[in-house]
């Protein structure tokens, strides 16, 4: 080998042996942090009052720990599908060293052993709706396990009452038992089989309980949420047991403690067998542990403790989950059976049948069926009264369960205690923005993680940040606020640093162009509900435009001023309904019936307004100009237009409109005079000839006349503006009257239709009535006549024979002539 690459080769190596001794010793590779907060509150069936608030103050709250922090609340399910899967899409593209966070408050179901959550206009009436309606929890958390990142959060903050009313089979009630992949944790705002009770404040008491966790700094996953368990099950005082399942193996803290920081008060797990520290820490430390071996510990230590019966329903609950996810992930009708076997009333029983008919197997079990080994004994007879109900609830009275230890942890910060709610959003779907509250001194953010687009809190994590109604500035996304110092300027960074960012699908609805389809609504005033029967939600165009006005309303809205700038060139004139619309005719007009344009010549078409040329003569009296055929029209001050007060005031055939009478209509083609027939002379004998008609042929039957369809009411077209004239002031009140005066003819119209249609309905009546008296009379007449011919009718009487005369004796001949008589008839 040549010197020289002997040279360069020792340069290179000494060159990286000194760049690997400057890096420090325990240097971590950057740490993207991303999450999705979802707040679900306005559903039809039953309203959750804190869903938007605690999604809000999650959001807040993991912005502040460097996380990358979309939100929305109140999503329909489209809208949901699509920010669930542009959230998984966006995980699966930021690498190995992204850390993703799912938060979803609001309703969720379980069915088959499968977690739903509801979206706001999900209507679900039966069973079979919850798969179809709701959106399967599992196929996301699995999307997120499949993903190369350091470490998964799955936060379920819809363990609740279900606002759903069913019909037929019931549903079992709270959440299923889940289990979570390597690298993951799940948790949920009550134990599984169990919900949480209505919130009254304005948060949350989960929500609060994490939000709290996460500030305090230094906790590793399994740890901050067992004590989210503790101040949840604190606060509400026993109702509420909030449930975790942690395999995050990767060093991960939201918020570090510096050093010299005072150490983290409150509980710490027992080294000591519970039934040598006390009924009071024992049951601390079951409830943290949070495990089936736990609980039945404290029973076994503390059978006759008070606080005894309060674990048993734990028990309860937790034994049954057990059982059922066994059964589910068995799927088999043995399985099943061992379930009814165990539970015939157990909360899943319904899912149990259900799931035997889908196999075609009969309910009751044959009597030599195998029953399926569980890794749980079965219940207790004095478990059975907690699993007899859809929902297991802690605090029903029925239970009577005595109240836990008061105190698990120290008192909670009263900067969180007395947290205001957060003012209504101004644009739908944003989320709501509570007052930042600074974290303490000591706790500071990871050095290792990479700043958010949004890095206003991330920057100043000890400055207070004051939360506003209003935002202005950029649009939903990010704003680049360098690091402060000092709490006074503080206040300087406004709402805009606390605000989350729209998911990329609801951005895209933001940025579409008025009156799009799924765009969403502009500002001042109440943006309409998602679905109906849903509190209003308050509306907002682009954020930080310039605030809209009355002009900014859709001209769609019926009885709308339109805005005094006039339509855009081209646009459809936002005070006249689209031809065809609402069962409208299109207009006839010249040579090409349905289309709205005047003809070439500048004349007015059927139904259209006369332009403006022919103001002229009406304004000063004279009757309109008649176009001849074959001449010109007269030259007209087509460009001129009226000036001064008057020019406010319609005249001519607009003053006519304005009072209810249709503008004369200039004839398309000249009138000619009809000629009437001379009758022609015929030479005597001769027949009149018929000439042929171009009729239907003789064999044909003739056709009978249609009835005309009845005509609504047309809209008269806006006459055109004159090229080159300027917009006035007074066309916005010239165009108010004569929305005016249409609205009375179609008003009108409707008045003289529904007067047709009561006319009608009274003939009806009136023939109603007419055959009803015909029938009467025909039934009297006939019942007259029945007695008549029931009587005996008279026998004709026989005829009298008549007296027979005796025939006279035949006479002898006698002289003369005959018989001797004489005239008389010859003898026989």
């Amino acid at each position: 080998m040549p010197p020289l690459r002997h040279l360069v080769l020792a340069i290179a190596l000494a060159t990286l042996a000194s760049l690997v001794a400057a890096l420090p010793a325990g240097a971590a590779p950057a740490e993207r942090r991303i999450a999705l907060v979802i707040g679900n509150g306005a559903y039809p069936g039953g309203a959750l009052a804190t869903a938007a608030n605690d999604a809000g103050l999650v959001a807040q709250t993991l912005q502040a720990a460097g996380f990358d922090v979309v939100g929305a609340r109140d999503l329909d399910e489209e809208s949901l599908r699509r920010t669930l899967r542009d959230f998984t899409d966006k995980a699966a593209a930021s690498g190995p060293d992204t850390v993703a966070f799912l938060y979803l408050s609001g309703s969720g179901l379980q069915l088959a052993n499968e977690a739903y959550f509801a979206p706001v206009d999900a209507r679900i009436e039966t069973a079979s709706d919850v798969p179809v309606r709701a959106l399967r929890i599992s196929d996301y958390v699995s999307r997120l396990a499949a993903l190369p990142l350091r470490a998964r959060f799955v936060v379920l903050d819809a363990a609740r009452a279900s606002p759903f009313h069913l019909k037929g089979d019931p549903l079992a009630g709270g959440l299923p038992l889940m289990e979570a992949g390597p690298g993951s944790l799940i948790a949920t705002n009550a134990a599984p089989g169990t919900v949480g009770p209505a919130e009254t404040g304005p948060y949350g008491a989960y929500a609060l309980a994490l939000v709290e966790m996460i500030r305090e700094g230094g906790l590793a996953p399994a740890a901050l949420f067992e004590r989210v368990r503790l101040r949840v099950a604190e606060t509400t005082r026993g109702a509420e047991v909030p449930w975790s399942a942690s395999r995050i193996e990767a060093p991960f803290v939201f918020l570090e403690r510096e050093a010299g920081a005072p150490s983290l008060a409150g509980f710490e797990p027992p080294r000591k067998p519970l039934g040598e520290i006390g009924a009071r820490e024992a049951y601390a430390a079951c409830l943290a542990r949070d495990t089936l071996p736990a609980y039945e510990e404290f029973t076994a230590a503390y059978p006759r403790d008070p606080l005894a019966k309060r674990v048993r329903a734990i028990i309860a609950a937790r034994r049954e989950a057990l059982t059922w996810r066994t059964s589910a992930m068995a799927d088999t009708p043995e399985a099943y059976w061992s379930y009814l076997g165990r539970y015939p009333r157990g909360p899943h029983a319904w899912d149990a049948r259900r799931r035997l008919s889908a196999l075609a197997a009969a309910l009751a079990p044959p009597p030599d069926y195998r029953a399926l080994a569980y890794d749980v004994p079965p219940p207790p007879p004095d478990e059975i009264v907690y699993v007899e109900r859809p929902a297991l609830v802690l605090d029903d009275p029925v239970y009577a369960l005595p109240p836990p230890p008061v105190v698990f942890l120290p008192p909670r910060p009263v900067v969180l205690v007395d947290l205001a709610p957060p003012p209504p959003p101004p644009v739908a779907y944003l989320l709501p923005v509570p007052a930042y509250v600074p974290v303490p001194a000591y706790v500071v953010a990871p050095p290792a993680v990479v700043a958010p687009p949004n890095p206003g809190l991330f920057h100043n994590l000890h400055a207070p940040v004051a939360a506003g109604p209003e935002f202005h500035g950029a649009p939903p996304g990010g704003t680049g606020l360098a690091p402060v110092a000092g709490a006074a300027v503080g206040a300087a960074i406004g709402a805009a640093a606390a605000r989350v960012a729209l998911p990329p699908a609801l951005a895209r609805k933001m940025d579409a162009p008025p009156g799009a389809p799924g765009q969403i609504p502009g500002r001042d005033g109440p943006s309409p509900s998602p679905i109906p029967g849903t509190p209003a939600a308050p509306v907002a165009g682009s954020l930080g435009g310039p605030t809209a006005g009355p002009a900014a309303l859709r001209p769609s809205l019926p009885g709308q001023i339109a805005p005094a700038a006039g339509p855009r060139p081209g646009a459809p004139n936002p005070a006249q309904a689209l031809p065809g619309a609402g069962g409208t005719p299109l207009p006839a007009v010249a040579g090409r019936p349905g289309l709205p344009n005047a003809p070439a010549d500048g004349r007015a078409g059927l139904n259209q307004i006369p332009p403006a040329a022919g103001r002229a003569g009406a304004q000063a009296g004279a009757p309109p100009p008649v176009n001849h055929p074959g001449t010109t029209p007269p030259p007209g001050n087509a460009a001129e237009v009226p000036q001064g007060p008057a020019a406010g005031v319609l005249q001519g055939p607009a003053a006519g409109l304005a009072q209810g009478v249709r503008p004369p209509v200039t004839p398309l083609r000249p009138v000619q005079p009809l000629r009437s027939a001379q009758p022609q002379r015929m030479p005597p004998g001769a027949r009149p000839t018929v000439p042929p008609q171009a009729g239907p042929p003789p064999s044909m039957p003739p056709r009978l006349a249609q009835p005309q369809p009845r005509m609504a009411p047309q809209r008269m077209a806006q006459p055109p503006r004159p090229a080159g004239r300027a917009p006035q002031a007074d066309d916005a009140l010239r165009r108010m009257r004569m929305d005016q005066a249409i609205r009375q003819q179609a008003q009108q119209a409707q008045a003289q239709a529904q007067a047709r249609q009561r006319g009608e309905a009274q003939q009806m009546m009136q023939r109603q009535q007419q055959q009803v008296q015909d029938a009467m009379r025909r039934q009297q007449a006939q019942a007259m006549r029945q007695p008549q011919m029931a009587a005996p009718r008279p026998q004709p009487m026989a005829p009298r024979p008549m007296p027979q005369m005796p025939r006279p004796a035949p006479h002898g001949p006698g002289s003369g002539h005959g018989c001797g008589h004489p005239g008389g008839p010859p003898c026989r």
